[in-house]
């Protein structure tokens, strides 16, 4: 089990870093739906790579698992909302939104701009890849970060070791 914690871990943080590469390279501004995604992989790498760390037994895994599913279902919700504003831009006013302000004024915000100030528009399409949206790649992504924590959470497993 301790490899798919780090699996998770090292998905989260490559995701992490592309997202760094895009903005800081590509110029691309992460709106506030990317920054909430963010924190979620955030969440999520962290838990899994105190479980992997941790070595805790069959609860302590299954507790793990099921915050990394709740983290990953949240930013699964965040993405399939942004990919259908994409989708569907009449529906999205423009201007400085309230998830925008609320984001921006955390303290990680300040602590880490780069990661974590939410500047871009949520309906803007600056970055496809076959045809998909970050948002949709994102969705993807968090999709199997939620089977994978729900493989761990439901499954049975010998006691010893993985």
């Amino acid at each position: 089990m301790r490899k798919l914690f780090l699996v998770v871990f090292l998905i989260c943080a490559t995701l992490l870093g592309y997202a760094q590469y895009l903005q800081h390279v590509d110029n691309l501004l992460p709106c506030p739906l990317c920054v909430a995604q963010r924190l979620a992989y955030w969440l999520v790498g962290l838990t899994a790579l105190l479980a992997c760390l941790g070595n805790a037994q069959a609860i302590g895994r299954r507790i793990a698992c099921f915050f990394m599913a709740i983290f990953a279902t949240t930013g699964a919700v965040i993405a399939f909302r942004q990919s259908w504003l994409i989708r569907y831009p009449e529906s999205f006013e423009c201007g400085i939104s309230p998830e925008e302000v609320f984001l921006n004024s955390l303290p990680f915000a300040q602590w880490w701009p780069g990661m974590f100030e939410a500047n871009g528009d949520c309906a803007d399409v600056d970055w496809e890849f076959l045809s998909l949206t970050i948002s949709d790649w994102s969705f993807a992504a968090f999709a199997i970060l939620v089977l994978m924590s729900l493989y761990v959470l439901f499954a049975r497993h010998n006691t010893r070791q993985h």
